[in-house]
């Protein structure tokens, strides 16, 4: 048996990227897109058709020019997590604009308009993940989403009170960043890059795992943002684990043992009292990896959402 299909057996497996060929050939139970992974698909020929959708769309619409461009951007991307949904069984995650971040109600009104785009063309909430970063305003946001039902992955997660805001939320899905952990600290000359045992990407999501199921959340935990299968393989057990193509082909390849190393807890603590706001944003700004990476996250991401509109913008 590869590595994938050993994988598979203790963890769902989620494929980063929006290319279909590559879902079809490894098989996941569910797909993750992001600004940057939908400019990649827009810029590829046989995808030009989604543009020329979105272009008919945000025009037919009709208001403010800034505002046909929004909205075709959101066709975009609802129209690509539609044709990957007919490869998958499980979610698609759909991202909001990075730039609403910082507003709880631009990101709910947000939200609610990716699921309605989603509805129209019949497919079902439950089956769409809305991708929001992990700052305090987002996660409050996704606890009154969650309340209609509106499924949320709360991304760029990097600090342990990130990851505590959101079990307290009762978020669905939480995306901690492995490889941009590792980066940091590796370019602050913190680490060995051979050191696995001591990667911190792998650590803080063992530890997140540690802390969630010792406590029994029901936040599903999903690895990200990977620079090495070997810090897939020291993470098998979790929820889940979003992976690019390719590192599913190295595990496709490979055929050594992989043992199962995180295993939940059968006996549960009584969770602590919630962070209030003024906790959440001391304890998160007490880990200047975290403040630096998710401030970065947002602003790449942003820059990409305006290159989008960019291409759109001139296309119309």
């Amino acid at each position: 048996m590869n590595q994938l299909n050993a994988l598979k057996q203790f963890t769902t497996i989620v494929a980063d990227t929006s290319d279909i060929k590559s879902i079809c050939k490894y098989q996941p139970d569910d797909a993750t897109t992001n600004p940057s992974l939908i400019l990649q698909a827009i810029n590829l020929k046989n995808n030009q058709h989604f543009v020329d959708q979105a272009i008919k769309y945000g025009k037919m619409k009709g208001g403010l020019y800034k505002d046909q461009i929004i909205n075709a951007s959101d066709k975009i991307l609802v129209d690509l997590g539609v044709e990957i949904l007919k490869y998958i069984p499980g979610y698609i995650s759909s991202e909001v604009d990075a730039r609403l971040s910082f507003s709880k109600e631009k990101c709910i009104l947000r939200a609610k308009k990716i699921i309605y785009l989603y509805e129209q063309q019949g497919v079902t909430r439950n089956r769409v993940l809305i991708k929001l970063a992990a700052t305090w305003e987002s996660i409050k946001a996704a606890e009154e989403l969650q309340k209609e039902n509106i499924l949320c992955n709360l991304t760029l997660l990097f600090s342990f009170a990130q990851a505590r805001a959101c079990a307290e939320a009762n978020v669905f899905l939480i995306s901690p960043f492995v490889g941009r952990i590792y980066d940091w600290y590796v370019a602050q000359n913190l680490i060995s890059k051979s050191s696995i045992e001591k990667d911190p990407g792998v650590m803080s999501v063992c530890k997140i795992y540690e802390y969630y199921k010792k406590h029994n959340y029901k936040t599903i935990i999903m690895g990200a943002s990977f620079r090495n299968i070997q810090q897939i393989l020291y993470l098998s057990g979790c929820d889940r684990l979003t992976i690019s193509p390719i590192l599913l082909d190295q595990l496709q390849s490979n055929t050594q043992k992989l043992e199962r190393k995180l295993i939940p807890h059968n006996t549960f603590l009584t969770p602590p009292q919630p962070l209030s706001e003024e906790e959440f944003r001391w304890e998160h700004n007490q880990d200047a990896m975290a403040v630096e990476k998710l401030s970065e996250g947002i602003r790449n991401f942003g820059r990409d959402q305006l290159l989008l509109e960019k291409i759109l913008s001139k296309k119309m």
